[in-house]
């Protein structure tokens, strides 16, 4: 829990991080109108949705912006995107394509009311009356988040609304994707920047310990306390304090959590006395916490405390126009930290870069480059994105030795969830009630956690 470099030092990509004064120029402002998609046949026919964001993703699978439950929809099938000229919609690879008329298409403008057809599905896509404002920066480089797409612009540029204020942020996003440099960049760009940054993650702190380590205990708190500890929030006094794996946070500290947050104090372990602090909270998770309220493994009152504002980190696979200049500048950085060779890049290695779905996101993406850039015999960099170490455990499940210890632990509960679902429910013939009985879990939460695994009945994919 060291504080992090301040204001216009190193920031974590290893290069001087300049604070932006921002002026009239730093973005720019349209207006689009609040859509409404609706299913017109198919076996999700009528389903509907009004969405009001920029980009709109479509597709089976239950991350989707408009989940369409069809075997024809893939589970990424198009995006739809906000522009100044209107909605321009994309196919991302589906298996079964998207048409206009009968016209398949890779890329196309879209005019109000076109009904168009993602595998079997006719989808209307209907222009509502009402607009509402997207703002996208000017710039490629807010902190140390990288970024020239859309989407990248349009967090930038929510970053420097919220930033200056001193509310609680909650930064949402899969493991990988920046949620600490973006937590770095809120602490830069605010009247706190002169203050400390604490990074608490709770995912890395033994449950018995999560109290002392935040609140801080007193010598003779418990066994092993041989001297006073200030605690996390103490030593954010006057800054920030980041509360990275929010979602990891024990359920029995949640409430003095809480109290600590709308009482602006602590009470250290041990002691009777409270001791006043000045914090801002940026909290961030990979996990939907949301859905852990209704399964009430998160508090209600704690989650709406974090949630004040908001900002949500796409996943690289989201942004692929991204990762040319991300590519770029993690060859450059390796370079100058090693002295090593000033590698290009081949049309065709490019392209397996911009193709390959980065489950890691950005961090998987740096580690790749990096491994490359060492290990590349010649003036090409020469990059393999399959899994180099994995190891089987002694239940079947893949662990990885080759990605940071976050990315592994994700991949390795991910593997668990989805062999531990799969063998449940075919245990109980496919019977969602029946499982979510003998395991203890409500109908809606398997009903949830079998659309987020993708898990399949044989012969129904």
């Amino acid at each position: 829990m060291n504080p992090v470099p301040r204001a216009g030092t190193i920031d974590a990509m290893g290069e001087p991080t300049p604070t932006h004064t921002l002026t009239a120029a730093f973005s720019e402002r349209f207006s689009i109108p609040r859509l409404q998609l609706r299913v017109m046949d198919g076996p999700s026919e009528g389903a509907a949705v009004r969405l009001e964001q920029r980009s709109v993703y479509i597709g089976s699978a239950l991350d989707n912006d408009f989940v369409i439950d069809d075997p024809s929809v893939s589970r990424s099938h198009c995006r739809l995107e906000g522009e100044r000229a209107g909605f321009r919609l994309r196919d991302l690879g589906s298996k079964n394509g998207t048409w206009l008329g009968g016209t398949r298409l890779q890329e196309a403008m879209l005019t109000a009311g076109v009904t168009v057809r993602l595998g079997q599905a006719a989808v209307l896509v209907e222009p509502l009356a009402e607009t509402h404002e997207v703002e996208l920066a000017r710039e490629t480089r807010y902190g140390g988040l990288l970024g020239q797409s859309a989407a990248m612009r349009e967090v930038f540029a929510h970053l420097a609304k919220v930033a200056p204020s001193d509310v609680t942020v909650l930064v949402e996003g899969e493991s990988g994707t920046g949620k600490e440099l973006a937590a770095e960049a809120i602490h830069r760009h605010s009247r706190r920047a002169g203050g400390p940054m604490v990074v608490f993650d709770c995912s890395a702190v033994q449950p018995n310990l999560m109290e002392s380590e935040l609140f801080g205990h007193v010598r003779g708190a418990f066994t092993g306390a041989v001297a006073q500890r200030s605690g996390a929030m103490v030593e954010a006094h006057g800054g920030t304090l980041f509360l990275d794996e929010i979602g990891e946070l024990e359920l029995e500290l949640q409430p003095k959590l809480l109290r600590a947050l709308e009482q602006h104090e602590v009470r250290p372990v041990g002691s009777n006395e409270r001791r006043r602090v000045d914090v801002r909270i940026v909290a961030a998770t990979n996990r939907d916490l949301g859905q852990m309220v209704r399964e009430g493994t998160f508090r209600e009152d704690l989650y709406w405390r974090l949630n004040v504002l908001r900002v949500v980190l796409p996943p690289l696979r989201r942004r692929p126009e991204d990762i040319p200049l991300l590519v770029r500048h993690f060859l450059a950085d390796a370079a100058g930290r090693t002295g090593g060779r000033n590698l290009t890049i081949s049309f065709d290695t490019m392209q397996q870069l911009t193709s390959h779905s980065w489950p890691g996101n950005v961090r998987e993406l740096r580690n790749a480059i990096e491994r490359a850039s060492v290990l590349s015999s010649g003036r090409d960099l020469e990059v393999d994105v399959a899994p180099r170490e994995v190891v089987v455990s002694d239940a079947g499940l893949p662990l990885r030795f080759d990605l940071p210890f976050k990315d592994a632990k994700a991949r390795l509960v991910d593997a668990f969830e989805r062999a531990y679902w799969e063998r449940a429910l075919v245990s109980h013939g496919w019977n969602i009630s029946a499982a979510a009985r003998e395991t203890g879990l409500h109908r809606k939460s398997l009903e949830y956690l079998v659309r987020k695994l993708g898990l399949e009945r044989p012969g129904e994919g």
